[in-house]
């Protein structure tokens, strides 16, 4: 009882109030803390044998701790900057002494309405009351005080931690997807430079497949334009991309390779990253398939693995034999790519691999997340949107 007891519109958004601040709940929360200890004190005095009424417990309790709550809630409301950063010398210099003045007022506002304190006490005056309260319950309200102060700085802290931990994930994201954009425009140039090597090559022994490759080049940088910044696109569309490619390499290598291609329909809506199979494909073409006269196999399968997609790449060729002195130029361009954007992408959830299969065969295996699409595919990378 009283009487005993970068254009960064996201860095610099205003800072979202935490829902406990709500005036209606800290203020309710501050006021149903007083109406506990008004139960406590009611049990206590109940158990003692002493005739008080429930009413004047509860309402000189709880109205202590309402004012509280008002003028703590004022207090961040109106300081919330100075509260957050002031420094000890300020605190020690403004907020000690705003302390009693703070509780001298919530004092005399609680005095008028409960003229029964203090009790076993002849009337007193106003001041005499406020007097007598302000002194037996600095203690308390001191507490209440100071609690609420660094409480307030507590949740500043909290907020600003929060805000750093957003905006570097949000700073990561954005690097990650420069990183990417980055790949992707060093990826476009390779694959031009080395289809039109292939088209140059066409052009006096068939010009007209080295016209349909054209038209088919054409479809191709039509699909890449029309993606834009998109990083990740359903399956489906990566498999049309992946199709047309082939069909090029059909009309250059003529009937020297076998090729098959195998999809899950179960993953034909999952997100995956744009241009992910084309360098891959290519350099199965340029690195194996292209040095045999004929035989030459090629297979391209893309299925479900528990929770992952799973890309196998096959192709028959030189194997992994060759030392790299006698590989051309370029060699590899297109595999770190892909290893680089994965794990851009996924981190460590992800895995890529080459090895050779007997002897005459290399087999590259990429598995990351399944990601199924349920909107528009944005650039997304796996830190977030």
């Amino acid at each position: 009882m009283r009487g005993d007891a970068p254009s960064r519109k996201w860095i610099d958004a205003p800072r979202k109030r935490p829902m406990l601040m709500h005036p209606v709940i800290f203020i309710a929360a501050f006021t149903s803390l007083g109406l506990l200890f008004a139960a406590q004190e009611w049990d206590h005095a109940h158990r003692s044998g002493f005739d008080i009424g429930a009413g004047l417990i509860f309402g000189s309790w709880g109205l202590q701790y309402f004012y509280w709550g008002v003028i703590s809630w004022v207090l961040w409301r109106l300081f919330r900057p100075f509260i957050q950063n002031a420094s000890a010398v300020r605190i020690v210099t403004i907020v000690v002494p705003l302390s009693f003045v703070v509780y001298l007022f919530e004092t005399m506002i609680w005095v008028p309405f409960f003229r029964a304190y203090p009790m076993n006490h002849a009337p007193m005056p106003y001041w005499w009351r406020v007097n007598h309260n302000y002194w037996g319950d600095i203690t308390e309200s001191m507490a209440i005080f100071w609690g609420a102060f660094f409480l307030f700085r507590g949740m500043g802290y909290y907020q600003q931690l929060r805000e750093k931990e957003t905006v570097a994930a949000k700073l990561e994201a954005q690097l990650a997807n420069a990183r990417i954009a980055a790949l992707r425009m060093q990826l476009n140039p390779h694959f031009l430079f080395n289809t039109m090597n292939s088209i140059s090559s066409l052009m006096r022994d068939d010009p007209d497949a080295a016209d349909s490759m054209l038209e088919q080049l054409s479809s191709l940088l039509r699909m890449t334009l029309e993606r834009r910044d998109v990083q990740l696109i359903p399956l489906h569309e990566e498999i049309e991309f992946t199709e047309t490619y082939l069909a090029m390499q059909d009309r250059r290598y003529m009937g020297r390779v076998t090729r098959t291609l195998s999809v899950d329909p179960a993953l034909y809506d999952a997100l995956i990253p744009a241009m992910i199979l084309q360098p891959i494909i290519e350099n199965a073409y340029v690195h194996g398939l292209s040095k045999l006269d004929r035989g030459g196999e090629l297979s391209i399968e893309v299925r479900q693995q528990g929770q992952q997609v799973n890309a196998l790449i096959t192709n028959s060729g030189l194997g992994l034999k060759v030392r790299p002195e006698e590989l051309p130029n370029g060699y590899g361009v297109g595999l770190a790519n892909v290893t680089n954007r994965l794990h851009l992408h996924y981190g460590d959830d992800c895995s890529f691999s080459v090895q050779e299969i007997d002897g005459a065969a290399v087999q590259v295996s990429i598995a990351f997340p399944i990601q199924l699409s349920t909107a528009t595919a944005e650039g997304l990378t796996r830190f977030g949107a």
